[in-house]
C-alpha cells in the first residue's frame, strides 16, 4: 500500500482529543484508529503487537542480523488537535499542483492563497493533500503513523536488506499534553527513538519550548449599576486589566524563532468572575522562568489594588526543553543528518515552537528527538500535506535504520 493511501485510510477516523480531562484516552474514539492499526500492523506481519488499556500501541520488527546494533523507536500520535473539528474530514489531493490559490470550498470561498501560504510554491508539480476547509487535516499526526507503517512495511517485504531492532509505538492524546503519561518505556525497549511529528520536509528538531499552562481566576463583586458606585468590582474589567500588564510584544503573533511568549487562548465570564486561560513558552528556562513569575507578580499587584483573592492563579508546567537530554546523544541528530543527505534532501535543525511527546519521553529516560513529516498549517483548515513529501519521509526512516545497521 503506498504511504498516501494510508495515510487517507486514517483520517477518516475522528481521534479529536479532548483538553482538560484526567482520563486517558481522553476520547475513547482515539481507540477505533488504535484498534485498526493493531490489524493492521498484524497483517503486515509485525510481532507482539498490542493495544494496552490506555490505547497505546506498540509493535517489533525483530533484528535480521548477529551484529550488535541498537534498538530504534519510532514514535507518532493518533489524536488530532481539538483547536479545529477533526470529524467527517473530506480530504482531496490537488494533482501536479501547477502555484496558484487552492480553492478549498467553493460554497464557502474557502481558499488557500500563496500571497499567505508561499511554502506552497515549492511544491509545484507535486500532489498536495488538502481539505474541503470545514476541518484540519490530521496530517499532524496520522501522516507519521503512515510514513512509519511504510517503513516498517519495507522491512518487512525485503528481508534481504539487514536491519537491528525496530520499535514502533504510537499514543493517544500528544495535543493535549499527555502523549508520553502512561508511555511503557520500559517494555517499549529502544535504546533511542524519533517522533515523526514535524513539519515541512528536511526539519529535525531537538530543541523545543519549556511549556506552561496558566489558569488565571478574576473574581469580582456584582451590584446593580445604578447603586454600583464604590461597591461594584467587575471581573471582566480586571481580567482587561491582567492582560493589558503583560509585554504587547510577547504574543505568538509577534514572536518566531527562539522567541518565546505568553498567549491567551481562551476566556469567559461576567462581572462576578472571569476565566483566562493561557499558554505560556520559551526555549531559555530562564526566560521561562521570569515569564512564570510575572503571572504570579501581576496578581500579587492586582490583589493589593483590589483585594486579596481577587486574582487566583494556578501555573503547571508541561514539558521541558529536550536539548538538555539529546546532546549527550548527538549521534542521533548526525545519523538523521546523514540520512537525509544520503536522499537528497538538506538537513535544517530548527527549534519546535511548540512541543511533542519525545520532549517528555526524553526526561523519562528516552532520548527522542523529531523528524518531519512534510506536512504544513497544522491544526487548522488549510492544513496539507505533499504525496512526494510523505514518500520521502518514508525513505529517510528507511535510511537512518540502514545507516545504524
Amino acid at each position: 500500500m503506498k504511504v498516501h493511501e494510508r495515510f487517507l485510510n486514517y483520517v477518516k477516523f475522528d481521534t479529536q482529543s479532548v483538553p482538560d480531562l484526567e482520563v486517558i484516552p481522553s476520547s475513547e474514539k482515539q481507540k477505533d484508529l488504535a484498534r485498526y492499526l493493531v490489524e493492521e500492523m498484524k497483517s503486515m506481519g509485525i510481532n507482539d503487537v498490542l493495544m494496552d488499556e490506555h490505547g497505546y500501541v506498540y509493535g517489533t520488527i525483530p533484528s535480521n542480523t548477529d551484529n550488535d546494533m541498537p534498538a530504534i523507536g519510532f514514535i507518532a500520535h493518533m489524536d488530532t488537535s481539538p483547536d479545529m473539528p477533526g470529524n467527517d474530514i473530506k480530504p482531496r489531493i490537488v494533482h501536479n499542483y501547477d502555484g496558484k490559490d487552492i480553492v478549498l470550498n467553493e460554497e464557502k470561498n474557502i481558499i488557500m492563497k500563496t500571497e499567505m501560504f508561499e511554502h506552497l510554491l515549492d511544491y509545484i508539480g507535486n500532489d498536495i493533500i488538502v481539505t474541503d476547509g470545514t476541518t484540519l487535516l490530521g496530517a499532524d499526526n496520522k501522516a507519521g503513523i503512515a510514513e512509519i507503517l511504510s517503513m516498517a512495511e519495507f522491512f518487512i517485504n525485503n528481508p534481504a536488506v539487514k536491519h537491528g531492532t525496530i520499535k514502533i509505538g504510537f499514543t493517544p492524546d500528544e495535543e493535549v499534553g499527555n502523549g508520553a503519561e502512561k508511555f511503557d518505556i520500559e517494555g517499549f525497549g529502544a535504546n533511542f527513538a524519533y517522533t515523526v511529528d514535524g513539519g515541512k520536509l528536511g526539519e529535525i528538531e531537538y530543541e523545543n519550548f519549556n511549556a506552561a499552562s496558566a489558569k488565571v481566576e478574576i473574581n469580582g463583586v456584582n451590584i446593580h449599576p445604578g447603586s454600583a458606585k464604590n461597591k461594584m468590582k467587575n471581573s471582566i474589567l480586571i481580567a482587561m486589566e491582567f492582560q493589558g500588564m503583560l509585554p504587547v510584544h510577547e504574543t505568538p503573533d509577534n514572536t518566531e524563532n527562539y522567541e518565546g511568549f505568553s498567549h491567551l487562548n481562551d476566556m469567559s465570564g461576567d462581572v462576578e468572575k472571569t476565566l483566562l486561560n493561557y499558554i505560556i513558552r520559551d526555549h531559555s528556562f530562564d526566560k521561562f522562568n521570569a515569564k512564570k513569575d510575572r503571572f504570579n507578580k501581576i496578581a500579587e499587584y492586582l490583589n493589593e489594588k483590589y483585594g486579596e483573592g481577587t486574582v487566583k492563579i494556578e501555573l503547571k508546567d508541561s514539558y521541558y526543553n529536550m536539548k538538555e537530554k539529546i546532546l549527550p546523544h548527538m549521534h542521533i541528530i548526525e545519523t538523521a543528518q546523514q540520512a537525509m543527505k544520503n536522499i537528497g534532501l538538506e538537513p535544517q535543525i530548527v527549534p519546535i515552537r511548540g512541543g511533542t511527546d519525545g520532549a517528555r519521553l526524553s526526561y523519562m529516560g528516552l532520548p527522542c528527538p523529531n523528524l518531519c513529516t512534510g506536512g504544513h498549517n497544522y491544526h487548522g483548515r488549510y492544513e496539507y500535506i505533499p504525496v512526494q513529501s510523505m514518500e520521502k519521509v518514508v525513505e529517510l526512516l528507511i535510511e537512518i535504520v540502514k545507516l545504524y545497521a
